[in-house]
């Protein structure tokens, strides 16, 4: 695989596992309505590790443009090819909301609440406070991308389980973290599904909650930036 393909496929399969919990947890009538926040954590983190040991040998295992810009940021990754990684984040993020959709159509029919299946594709606070929900995002982001800059130097290699470390941080993030916002940590996860929940014709869906949408694009960017500057400070 070329890197732009590596970030389609494994961003596509990330958003579709991740969006896939979510949808389990939260719509109607699936096996796993109601299991809460602890499933829809260790899901994510799954998602995360199916998606970077996909990725790893060929683009480096971004999917996400907080991880690029960060990386940038400290001189890991040329500025000339970030363009490249996001478009295919992005689009890759947009195709896995679909197949989640595909996968849980007959249960999106069977939810009424609008604000439910909004949940599945995009993030959303538990309180509505622009400035603390930006600040939030900002500490969870500051934190992965910190954590992913210090596994970047370690010696030991795993094969496939070199993943594992990262699942394991974001596993954490959304134990730790996920609480106030539902831990977006990265701008394609929460904006191409948000994008795809507007264009697809989910029955009854409501509102994309657009005016949300700038705090889970730059939180994670400023808080990739800050860990950056950090690490190359250390």
């Amino acid at each position: 695989m070329n890197p732009f393909v590596s970030e389609l496929i494994g961003t596509t399969v990330l958003i579709t596992l991740g969006t896939g919990v979510v949808a389990n947890v939260a719509l109607n009538k699936t096996k796993g309505n109601n299991a809460g926040l602890i499933v829809v954590a260790f899901g994510w983190a799954i998602a995360v590790f199916v998606g970077v040991f996909i990725s790893a040998e060929a683009s480096g295992a971004h999917l996400n443009p907080a991880v690029t810009v960060g990386l940038a940021v400290t001189g890991k990754f040329s500025w000339q090819d970030v363009p490249l990684y996001v478009a295919a984040q992005f689009c890759g993020a947009l195709i896995g909301s679909l197949l989640t959709f595909l996968a849980y159509s007959d249960h999106f029919e069977a939810t009424a609440d609008a604000e439910t299946k909004l949940g599945v594709f995009a993030t959303g606070p538990a309180i509505h406070r622009p400035i603390n929900n930006l600040m939030t995002e900002l500490i969870a982001t500051f934190v992965f991308m910190l954590a992913i800059l210090f596994i970047q130097k370690g010696e030991l290699k795993l094969g496939s389980l070199d993943a594992l470390p990262v699942a394991l941080l974001v596993l954490g993030i959304g134990l730790c973290l996920g609480g106030p916002t539902g831990y977006a940590i990265n701008p394609a996860r929460d904006l191409g599904p948000r994008i795809a929940h507007a264009l697809l014709p989910i029955p009854g869906k409501g509102s994309s909650n657009w005016g949300y949408a700038i705090i889970p694009v730059l939180g994670p960017l400023l808080g990739a930036v800050l860990a950056g500057l950090l690490f190359m400070r250390l």
